[in-house]
């Protein structure tokens, strides 16, 4: 079926947070935030703001009638800075007026005095200074000490990861509003109703049943509303509860971006071993995660970090180090991916470095080392319904790799300038949060007397299709038109307690729920219709294109006659479902477990064309194989695979986070920072669908698609090294990223740079 949203999405229809009519006498609030990295608050000037006509009021932590607090995981998140600041962007007082010119105006009125302490950006740094969040962990496989001196080859390396800004279309904003007696109501762009409901009500000092969280839909999410959705939605019910008026919030880009966090750079540190042929017998890889200056869901990041740092290679010995890092930056989150690319990044790095060390293809190393049936993680799950072979035998044949790699190496034979570049991302990601108690959901479905059909889920569509998901799955298993049923907004009135939407893991938890939601309301229907029917065994009962059926017989009786039957029975046409993944687990004192329901599959073709006297390159194709199970919709599927890409390719060759030596953000607008647009993505994207059902739990035999293909980015990352050996074989080229143009030149003509260098140091000397 078509995308049902597509639509009013197309003719603007579609309403988001501020889209909705305004409240009589509703507010406007604006933050002032921290102007420095690290310091202690001397003294906050707020008369100047106070006295601006139009403002109502201006309001500090001093103002918070309940807990000022809004961490997540670890408890060390002001909401409003109350003695220190850790990061510029840090909210420290929040202007409410009449309207948002005059909020922002005031704000800017705001003088702070600070006394500056010593700040850090480094995450190795960070850690040598102790300056880490939690305690390290490390995942053990084998004896990978014992292994080194069996090996041919030992290679050791380090990656260096950047960040990522989110850019969602919608920036962060809440409006909320006060309603009889200690209640609150919030409209949020979140991605987690619940934890906006529960840290509202710390803020406030009330009971979660005080506060009610609806979400309509999100302007892009991507991870950067899972959490950090969070202070805004805190900030806006506040503000209503002390004034006693409906207010809104709304980020303009470039705060969003300054007061907002990223994905996590990451350095990694490597040490490899392998036989001479190639196959990989021990890794050891150290992560120092840059988490920003607080907790965040930087450990719960890292951790999907360590659980995928061998991909979809299987290596008997290994030892995986990680460590969340404190810095004074904005508290890095979420993003697509959650912590496994970087990890992804880091073993192709190593594995590269073999095959460049044995000049062997880098496919071949790679192909050679691919997971099989049964073989064990280093976090103790085993490889079940591996399909990492077929998949990468599926895109070697079906789209020809071996031309492929003949055509780009005539190519780089006849060409001196331009050269082409070419490689293989093989992805093995596993679905499920890895924290076991998040995988559940609940589902609500009432049918009403005209057979019309009403579901709540605690998913959050943010434009990955989830409602158009939820459609199929509801009218599959009912066996109605898609037209009878609503989905509803996201609320925490109907569903309670709900897991955010992430984790590639929304249409599997609440598209479950549903189905046992439908299915309690499906087995009263069937009982009925078998005293009527006079069938003995309901099982032989269907319903399909809103007909009753017995053994594929037409009964005559059609859904809306059912319905109504069911109604003066006294049926009930209401039911609640609630799902949790089976069969997962793991144990953190031993580092061992099952924590995924299972692994999606994957492996993408990059070619590009590097222009070697300028360092600019153009994206040929990509072409890809993904393990899809079953559809519910490959419209929506494609557009996942193919958004998912674009945000991969953006993160390893386009996307430069740069913060000056005082912490300021340079790339703080869609001017100083690139993202992928139609003239930067391939002009030929292959996606094939390896239609594989086993070992899923998705409604009706589907696989997660949301995050995995992120990680077919990371294929240009090589095969724009790979063209720039081509040009330069006898270059040692590192593993930073995002591979920009700047980057390439300076790689490609190191000596140039050393003679510009020096000769500008004599100079000025």
């Amino acid at each position: 079926m078509d995308r049902i949203d597509a639509a009013s999405h197309t003719r603007g229809e579609s309403l988001f947070v501020d889209d909705m009519p305004q409240p009589a006498g509703m507010l406007y609030a604006s933050v002032f935030f921290s102007p420095v990295m690290h310091g202690n608050i001397q003294r906050l000037c707020l008369q100047d703001a106070r006295s601006v006509k139009g403002v109502v009021a201006v309001l500090t932590w001093e103002n918070i009638p309940g807990e000022n607090q809004i961490g997540s995981i670890i408890q060390d998140e002001e909401l409003l800075a109350q003695r220190k600041v850790h990061y510029i962007g840090q909210p420290v007082a929040v202007v409410v007026a009449e309207s948002t010119e005059i909020a922002r105006k005031a704000a800017k009125m705001i003088s702070i005095e600070i006394e500056e302490l010593p700040a850090v950006t480094d995450p190795k740094e960070a850690f040598e200074k102790g300056c880490i969040i939690d305690t390290p962990r490390t995942f053990v496989l084998g004896d990978v000490d014992s292994m080194w001196q069996k090996c041919d080859l030992v290679l050791e390396g380090t990656c260096d990861t950047g960040g990522q800004e989110h850019v969602y279309l919608e920036t962060q904003r809440a409006r909320a509003t006060p309603l009889e007696g200690n209640n609150i109501r919030i409209y949020s762009s979140t991605q987690s109703p619940s934890a906006v409901q529960h840290h509202a009500a710390k803020i406030l000092g009330l009971a979660s049943h005080n506060i009610e969280v609806e979400v309509k839909r999100l302007g892009g999410g991507f991870g950067g509303k899972e959490d950090q959705a969070t202070p805004w939605a805190c900030i806006a019910a506040l503000v209503a509860r002390v004034t006693q008026r409906p207010v809104e919030l709304v980020l303009q880009r470039a705060d969003d971006m300054k007061m907002t966090g990223k994905r996590h750079p990451y350095k990694s540190d490597f040490k490899i071993g392998a036989t001479k042929e190639g196959i990989i017998i021990a890794y050891e890889v150290k992560h120092y995660q840059n988490s920003g200056a607080t907790a965040d869901l930087s450990t719960a990041v890292l951790e999907r970090t360590m659980f995928h740092s061998t991909n979809c290679y299987y290596i008997p010995h290994v030892r995986i180090f990680g460590v969340c890092c404190r810095t004074n930056l904005p508290s890095n989150t979420a993003f697509r991916g959650f912590g496994a690319p970087q990890g992804m990044f880091a073993i192709e790095s190593a594995l590269t470095k073999v095959a460049e060390k044995l000049h062997l293809p880098r496919e071949e190393i790679q192909v050679k080392n691919l997971l099989a049936e049964r073989k064990e993680f280093p976090y103790g799950q085993r490889a079940e319904h591996c399909s990492i072979r077929t998949v990468w035998e599926s895109a070697e044949t079906n789209y020809q790799f071996q031309k492929i790699r003949k055509q780009v190496l005539h190519f780089n034979q006849s060409h001196f300038e331009t050269k082409k570049g070419l490689a293989v991302m093989p992805v093995c990601f596993g679905i499920s949060f890895t924290t076991t108690y998040m995988n559940q959901a609940s589902a609500l479905v009432h049918i009403y007397t005209d057979g019309s059909v009403s579901i709540s889920t605690g998913g959050v569509e943010m434009g990955q299709g989830l409602i158009t998901n939820i459609t199929t799955i509801a009218a599959t298993a009912l066996g109605i038109n898609p037209g009878r049923i609503k989905v509803e907004c996201t609320n925490t009135t109907r569903i309670a307690n709900m897991s955010p939407s992430a984790a590639s893991s929304t249409t599997l938890l609440n598209g479950n729920a549903l189905l046992i939601a439908i299915n309690q309301i499906l087995d009263r229907l069937k009982t009925l219709l078998a005293q009527e029917l006079s069938v003995f065994e309901k099982e032989k009962i269907s319903i399909m294109n809103e007909k009753v059926f017995v053994d594929a017989h037409d009964t005559g009786w059609a859904w809306n006659q059912l319905i109504h039957a069911a109604h003066q029975k006294r049926i009930c046409l209401s039911a609640h479902g609630f799902f949790a993944t089976p069969k997962i687990y793991f144990d953190k004192t031993k580092e061992k477990g099952r924590p995924f329901a299972y692994h999606v599959y994957g492996a993408a073709i990059v070619e590009i064309t590097l222009d070697c006297l300028r360092g600019s390159y153009d994206i040929d194709s990509v072409k890809i194989v993904h393990d899809l199970g079953r559809p519910l919709s490959k419209i929506v599927d494609r557009a996942q695979i193919e958004g998912g890409l674009a945000q991969g390719l953006g993160w390893m060759a386009l996307e430069d986070l740069r913060f000056n030596e005082k912490g300021q953000l340079l790339s703080r607008d869609l001017a100083t920072y690139k993202v992928p647009d139609a003239h930067f993505m391939p002009d030929n994207i292959e996606i094939e669908f390896l239609q594989n059902e086993k070992g899923t739990l998705g409604p009706y035999g589907s696989k997660a698609v949301g995050e995995p293909p992120f990680m077919y980015g990371i294929g240009v990352f090589f095969a724009i090294r790979d063209a720039m050996r081509a040009f330069r074989p006898e270059n040692d080229f590192n593993f930073t990223s995002p591979l920009i143009p700047e980057r390439i030149l300076l790689q490609l003509y190191p000596e140039y740079i050393k003679q510009t260098l020096d000769k500008n140091k004599n100079l000025s000397g």
